[in-house]
């Protein structure tokens, strides 16, 4: 019987160097190794505004303004300037993901985990690591809020309210 308090909930995001290596399928499938449950995903052209919230942590540093290029696929050029985002749930999520996603720096990452496998080191320094993963529970939450929506997810992690919005505008697919 699983415990519900192991219950965890971890965003993935397959980055803007995963799509443009076609990585997706061979990423997902690691990640599969983790036994856990995708209950949302999307792909998602990364606004300036949502890099900067992803990142706030890094703001200052000397990297910053590279890892926000880089999130936002400014490096890649269209099609690959988009991420692939997944929400996983399951017991103890985040240590199974982190151990298939492996080390931050792929020079550093065991060769079987994703990073190690597809990531590398640019001549500039930029850390093109393929993934993303939540690193602990209290990050998931503000990263999952970050980039989803509840409707998009098919189970309700979060509390959630109802709000009216006026004269919001809305694009609607045309007959």
């Amino acid at each position: 019987m699983t415990d519900i308090n192991k219950i965890e909930h971890a965003l993935i995001l397959i980055k803007p160097d995963g799509l443009k290596k076609s990585l997706t399928g061979n990423v997902i499938t690691k990640l599969s190794g983790a036994r856990l449950i995708i209950i949302g995903a999307k792909m998602v052209k990364v606004s300036r505004k949502l890099a900067e919230e992803h990142y706030t942590e890094h703001k200052g540093k000397p990297f910053y303004d590279s890892l926000i290029e880089y999130i936002q696929g400014k490096l890649f050029g269209e099609p690959f300037d988009r991420v692939m985002a997944l929400v996983y749930s399951g017991v103890d999520a985040i240590s199974k993901l982190r151990r298939i996603v492996g080390s931050t720096n792929p020079e550093e990452a065991e060769p079987t985990t994703i990073r190690g496998s597809y990531g590398r080191v640019t001549t500039k320094g930029v850390f093109e690591n393929v993934v993303h993963c939540s690193s602990n529970v209290a990050d998931a939450e503000r990263e999952i809020k970050l980039w989803f929506e509840p409707h998009e997810l098919t189970e309700k992690i979060y509390p959630t309210k109802k709000i009216v919005l006026e004269n919001v505008e809305k694009e609607i697919w045309a007959s």
